[in-house]
């Protein structure tokens, strides 16, 4: 056991974990206020959407694209004078929770885009027919109907920002990433960098499960052949 390991103890990785936990979550939270919204306008906006405008959709793809594109590692360097005229740091998880937001509001975008681009047509035609208004097929038709998608991508984008967040070591940040690499890694710690990649898997493991129980529960689908199933065994 590594001297490290000993100075850290149980209070030291307790602390690692939450401050892992508390960038991943605030840093998804804000990332869907944003991305949210802007993947639904890029959905809408689309030349099959419910209201295409080939300018404003090519705006805004090639906003999220441009970041979509840029590694998070160069992100931060880039993001360092932003993120002090923002939150008033450069450094620490104020700052990259900041730098996370920015990187992962895009992909959410996209991932957002992709799920409700995944509705039944028929859906959608069924309610336009029925003379619902554009925000009306948004809220009651698209968002419902693609709840189960949007949330496995809720899961994989929850994932994205963890492993990002393993990274906040490069601007005197926490975490259980930051523990590895900047305090374990140059005194070679084997033991405290192996404690930290295990208790992220399970982070890991415990939102991909949650997430997806939650997919299975509202999938429309499932519950319909389920019903379906009990009615046919009688």
């Amino acid at each position: 056991m590594s001297k490290l390991f000993v100075q850290l103890g149980a209070e030291g990785f307790l602390l690692g974990v939450w401050e892992t936990l508390y960038m991943t979550a605030a840093a998804t939270a804000v990332a869907y206020l944003i991305g949210l919204p802007l993947g639904i306008l890029l959905c809408v906006t689309d030349k099959n959407g419910l209201k295409p405008i080939a300018w404003l959709n090519k705006i805004v793809g090639l906003i999220v694209n441009i970041f979509r594109s840029i590694p998070f590692i160069i992100l931060i360097v880039a993001l360092i004078p932003v993120a002090r005229a923002v939150v008033g740091t450069s450094i620490g998880n104020g700052a990259m929770i900041f730098m996370l937001i920015v990187a992962a509001a895009p992909y959410v975008a996209r991932m957002v885009e992709s799920s409700v681009k995944e509705v039944d047509r028929g859906v959608v035609e069924a309610a336009r027919s029925m003379g619902a208004s554009n925000f009306q097929i948004i809220r009651k038709v698209l968002l419902p109907e693609a709840k189960p998608s949007l949330i496995v991508g809720g899961v994989i984008s929850t994932v994205t920002i963890l492993g990002y967040s393993a990274m906040a070591g490069t601007i005197a940040g926490g975490g259980l990433g930051a523990l590895a690499v900047t305090q374990a890694r140059p005194s070679n710690a084997q033991d405290v960098i192996w404690l930290c990649v295990a208790l992220i898997v399970i982070i890991v493991q415990v939102v991909q499960e949650l997430g997806m129980y939650l997919a299975r529960a509202t999938d429309k689908r499932i519950r319909r052949s389920r019903i379906k199933k009990i009615k046919n065994s009688k």
